[in-house]
């Protein structure tokens, strides 16, 4: 996921990638501990995502004076 897509996107659509991004590593995080997969490195991307996107929503919420 790019921060220039992010920034595009509305305060909604954000908060929808959010659940979204959370959903999946909270199913990660199920099939991890059942041993059902081995693709390890999907939970840091989307641990990664997760702190772009809310990132990006805090930057919206608080804007920069110049």
């Amino acid at each position: 996921m790019d921060t220039k897509e992010l920034r595009s996107k509305g305060m909604e659509d954000l908060r929808t990638e959010l659940k979204e991004l959370l959903r999946a590593q909270f199913s990660l995080r199920m099939q991890l501990s059942t041993q059902q997969t081995n693709k390890t490195h999907e939970i840091r991307k989307v641990r990664r995502d997760i702190a772009r996107v809310r990132t990006v929503m805090q930057q919206v919420k608080i804007p920069v004076g110049n």
